[in-house]
């Protein structure tokens, strides 16, 4: 079988050696070169034909940014992002995101060594999921990529306002932009949402603060306590796991920490099981693209709860991994195309309130 090919572009020497010796400790991965800034870059991607690039974001001459948007429209392959953890960085990396990279590493801000080090695991895992991601692109008239267009917006007022009815979305690699799709299009009626999207610290706040100015239901990040009301959305902080729990008539998130379920922190599953617990049948579960199987047993239990729920199909899934095990192990009623989703749940919820 023949390895992923691996191209390392940072203008860090350091970086450079420590992720090819990560990476290429994988039998199944092989870094066929290195480039210290984009315009090497350029050369060595048309000589060498990597299958997965690991990006850099600040360089000289070209910030990784400008090559980003060049490579999606020239030579559009997987792009994992190598990103500092700051709010800066974290505003950058979720705009290459949009671009179409697949995912990112964060680097490590003291020790680089030892810190990268301790990354390998992760580096390997998203670098051969980044090897196994549809790259989604779309062409304008001119051939040149362009975004995805935005469905119509579901007219207001299509919802009964209720506070009983809460939306749970999971999702992972490939999620930031599934997750803008989906929103996007909701009204600001819409019964209150709560988000898990695996992410570190830093990058939530941004995520959500970027979504909330293109949505038109409100978007936070949660802090515990925070009430799920309709119109509004709650996205779980990186390294906090976040649940659902009964406050009154209506219902709150309670964030805290705790070991990692399936490695991660936030868990879907954690949000899931608590809907499932607490919310029954008045939740609706969505899970989106992303590698691993995270949310599956949730899902599973909200779906016995009398829950409704939906997944993800693979064909527009940057990596169909949590989807799919959601739907093999039963928990998903419903399987769809992304852009279906949002009227989907819509007319699901409407249904429900008759």
């Amino acid at each position: 079988m023949p390895k992923t090919r691996v191209l390392i572009v940072d203008d860090s020497a350091i970086m450079r050696q420590l992720l090819t010796e990560i990476i290429s400790h994988d039998p199944t991965l092989e870094v066929v070169g290195s480039a210290s800034d984009p315009f090497v870059a350029r050369d060595k991607i048309k000589a060498l034909n990597p299958d997965v690039l690991t990006l850099d974001v600040e360089m000289p001459r070209m910030d990784g940014l400008t090559f980003l948007e060049k490579l999606m429209r020239s030579h559009p392959m997987p792009v994992l992002m190598v990103s500092s953890l700051t709010e800066q960085g974290a505003a950058t990396t979720l705009r290459a995101m949009e671009l179409g990279a697949v995912d990112f590493v964060t680097k490590p801000k003291l020790d680089v060594r030892t810190g990268t080090l301790d990354l390998a695991d992760e580096i390997v895992e998203k670098v051969k999921a980044a090897a196994r991601a549809r790259i989604r692109t779309r062409r304008a008239p001119d051939g040149s990529p362009k975004p995805a267009a935005p469905m119509a917006h579901a007219p207001a007022g299509a919802l009964l306002k209720s506070t009983h009815k809460v939306i749970a979305i999971g999702a992972s690699t490939g999620g930031t932009e599934a997750l803008r799709e989906f929103l996007m299009p909701l009204p600001p009626d819409t019964p209150g949402i709560v988000i898990v999207q695996h992410m570190p610290a830093n990058f939530t706040k941004s995520f959500a603060e970027r979504l909330d100015a293109q949505c038109q239901m409100r978007v936070k990040e949660a802090v515990d306590g925070d009430r799920i009301l309709p119109g509004h959305v709650l996205i779980a902080p990186g390294n906090f796991h976040m649940g659902v729990q009964r406050s009154g008539a209506t219902y709150s998130v309670r964030v805290f920490s705790a070991d990692p379920v399936n490695r991660h922190r936030p868990s879907v599953d954690v949000l899931f099981d608590s809907c499932a617990q607490t919310i029954g049948a008045n939740a609706l579960g969505v899970i989106l693209t992303g590698m691993g199987n995270d949310g599956a047993k949730g899902m599973l239990n909200m779906r016995r709860a009398g829950a409704h729920t939906f997944a993800q199909d693979e064909a527009t899934c940057v990596v169909f991994g949590m989807p799919r095990e959601a739907i093999l192990a039963g928990g998903a009623e419903h399987t769809l195309p992304l852009q279906d989703m949002p009227q989907a749940v819509l007319r699901t919820l409407a249904d429900g309130e008759r």
